[in-house]
């Protein structure tokens, strides 16, 4: 829907010698997913990889949620990627199978750091959503996978605070901050044929995050605290 971002991204896919092309539609209404496949079959004559990563935020506990808030990040976060497939996945099987890239998060896994429940329920639905059409599309030779990425620092948290920021390099085992790029080389190996034998897993990318407990991690985060 923001063509400027849009651009941006395709001027960064062109600088490194990619292919890439813009299509503006809002991807929360069907006509708006039908159309987008439409136009990726019209472009370049077949789909092979499918990567849902459309997301915005979606902040609130139970009791703060509104019904207005609350559809609108269901309908970004997760009735895209259920309606980009619906029409993408006829086309893989035309074409003798696909893979599918599900972006989730790890606040759809566990609790995060922010109050999310319209987000976290998004994010967790992506998870159940892409095991069950692993399953119904195994034998059309569709591969679907997920992605749980853990505390990057994007454009979409790029109003985080120095102190927040460096909070969310410590909560992780390897201490160190994730970026854009760690996700898209992790969709790159789901995309291959090197993943040709795996489907319907969810790969948290995510400095170890979900590997830990906070009690193994209070080394990192409490400096006069010592465990051995």
């Amino acid at each position: 829907m923001d063509e400027t971002a849009a651009q941006t991204t395709q001027e960064a896919i062109t600088a490194t010698g990619g292919i890439a092309s813009l299509f503006i539609a809002d991807v929360a209404q069907e006509a708006g997913c039908k159309a987008l496949v439409k136009a990726a079959i019209e472009r370049y004559g077949k789909l092979d990889i499918l990567m849902n990563s459309v997301g915005i935020g979606g902040i609130g506990m139970v009791t703060d949620v509104t019904e207005e808030h609350w559809n609108r990040v269901l309908d970004v976060d997760l009735k895209s990627a259920v309606f980009i497939s619906k029409y993408a996945v006829p086309e893989m099987i035309n074409n003798g199978g696909g893979s599918i890239i599900n972006v989730s998060s790890v606040d759809g896994i566990r609790a995060a750091m922010t109050k999310n429940i319209p987000y976290a329920a998004a994010k967790g639905g992506m998870i159940t959503v892409t095991k069950a059409m692993a399953v119904h599309h195994g034998r059309d030779n569709i591969r679907v996978n997920c992605i749980a990425p853990g505390l990057l620092y994007t454009s979409m948290t790029e109003a985080v605070d120095d102190r927040k920021r460096q909070l969310r390099r410590d909560l992780a085992p390897l201490g160190t901050e994730g970026e854009a790029n760690d996700i898209a080389m992790a969709a790159t190996f789901l995309a291959s044929d090197e993943s040709r034998w795996i489907t319907g897993v969810l790969l948290p990318v995510d400095a170890g995050l979900m590997a830990a407990g906070p009690q193994s991690l209070l080394n990192n985060i409490i400096d006069d605290y010592e465990y051995v």
